[in-house]
């Protein structure tokens, strides 16, 4: 009887089971639960289920990386991959090599996710969308070089807008190296302020071929873009997530360059509208001030300009001889007043007294009137009506 550790147990079941040529490459469809990605290792852990059973499984680093969509619980996927076991545990498990969305395809699913993700983060708000210029005079072009797009956006801008300037930038549109490149040529040319509008975009292809638009990376740096980007990827019918970030969607290249600058004949014709209208404007201006001044002209006082001054002189008379009268009734107002003053003031003259045969009386200069201001040997002066006489005071009598 042979006696096993339970590691030699789990290792020879293992063997068993990496023996097992159909156990080497299984496809299975279930149910995604219990999904966890491991940050550090990029390895992904979940398990596989259906309505009656589950097997636990596992996705490593360099397998989950080449995976366009990220798993997520409660998915529907068709796995490929070996059954084994882990001696540690003694379970046995899946070791995944390709996973598939069942039903959507893997690019629909990593399309759908990182759309929700970016819009749900404002990516893609109408309120961050920055206008076109209307006449922009640099146009930097984000494609490839040798690809069609870039002549048909070529062509359309000469013809449409030959003043403008054509910044292009060459990268790739296709494959791994694409995106990093676009990212890269819409930050230098912001970097540098080489354009007034940019145009990112390529011609038409399969979803895989135009791939790289929907990587997360480039949507952040077109929405990121402080010039205004149009988005023109594949055909009309070709939605990228590019298309959402970017400030304008044009269906092709060509209608980029359409949506970039105006039509510059469309633009003098325009400019004629205008000249002719101002022009029409003028000539209505000029004819209504031209007849204005004519009744201006014709008018009784630019005729006979002394007619405008008749009303005013006359008007001046009338008020000079109004100033008159009034001041002659005011003066004699005033004369009466004057003389009827001259009268009192004539009334209350002591003159008028002395003649009478009265005298003022003064001592030191100042008029006596009461005796007890007196003293015996003052000296008086009397003020007659005509001439003085120096006094002396013999007696004084206050009760006389």
């Amino acid at each position: 009887m042979t006696i096993l550790t339970v590691s030699q147990l789990n290792t020879y079941v293992k063997s068993l089971l990496d023996g097992d040529r159909n156990l080497s490459s299984v496809y299975v469809r279930a149910e995604i639960s219990n999904f966890t990605n491991h940050y550090r290792t990029g390895h992904y852990y979940l398990t596989l289920k259906d309505d009656a059973a589950a097997v636990r499984a596992v996705m490593f680093r360099a397998e989950a990386s080449r995976l366009r969509f990220m798993p997520e619980n409660g998915m529907r996927v068709l796995v490929r991959g070996r059954v084994s076991l882990f001696p540690r545990d003694g379970q046995y498990q899946m070791y995944i090599d390709d996973m598939q969305p069942d039903g959507a395809g893997a690019l629909h699913v990593a399309f759908e996710q990182l759309k929700a993700k970016l819009a749900a983060e404002g990516l893609f708000d109408e309120s961050r969308k920055k206008a076109i210029p209307r006449c922009p005079m640099r146009v930097g072009v984000v494609t490839s070089a040798t690809g069609a797009a870039v002549q048909d956006i070529l062509n359309i801008l000469s013809r449409r807008f030959p003043m403008t300037t054509v910044v292009l930038c060459p990268v790739s549109v296709q494959g791994r190296e694409a995106a990093p490149q676009i990212c890269d040529a819409i930050r230098r040319m912001n970097e540098k302020h080489a354009a007034d509008v940019l145009i990112v975009g390529r011609g038409g292809g399969s979803t895989e071929d135009l791939w790289a638009f929907n990587e997360e990376i480039v949507a952040r740096a077109v929405a990121a873009s402080e010039i205004p980007v149009i988005s023109a990827v594949g055909h009309e019918t070709d939605f990228t997530i590019c298309d959402f970030a970017a400030d304008l969607r044009a269906p092709t290249p060509s209608a980029a360059a359409e949506l970039a600058v105006p039509d510059s004949m469309e633009e003098r014709g325009v400019l004629y509208s205008f000249e002719m209208r101002a022009h029409r404007a003028l000539t209505a201006r000029l004819r209504q001030e031209r007849m204005r001044l004519e009744r201006y002209a014709a008018a009784a006082g630019l005729r006979d300009p002394k007619r405008i001054f008749t009303p005013h002189r006359l008007m001046l008379d009338h008020t000079s001889e109004r100033l008159d009268r009034a001041a002659q009734r005011r003066l004699g107002s005033e004369r009466e007043r004057l003389a009827r003053l001259c009268a009192k003031l004539d009334a209350l003259n002591p003159l008028k007294v002395l003649v009478r045969g009265y005298a003022i009386a003064e001592k030191d200069g100042a008029a006596v009137t009461d005796a007890s201001a007196l003293s015996a040997g003052d000296t008086l002066r009397l003020r007659f009506a005509k001439g003085c006489a120096d006094c002396r005071v013999e007696t004084v009598d206050n009760n006389g």
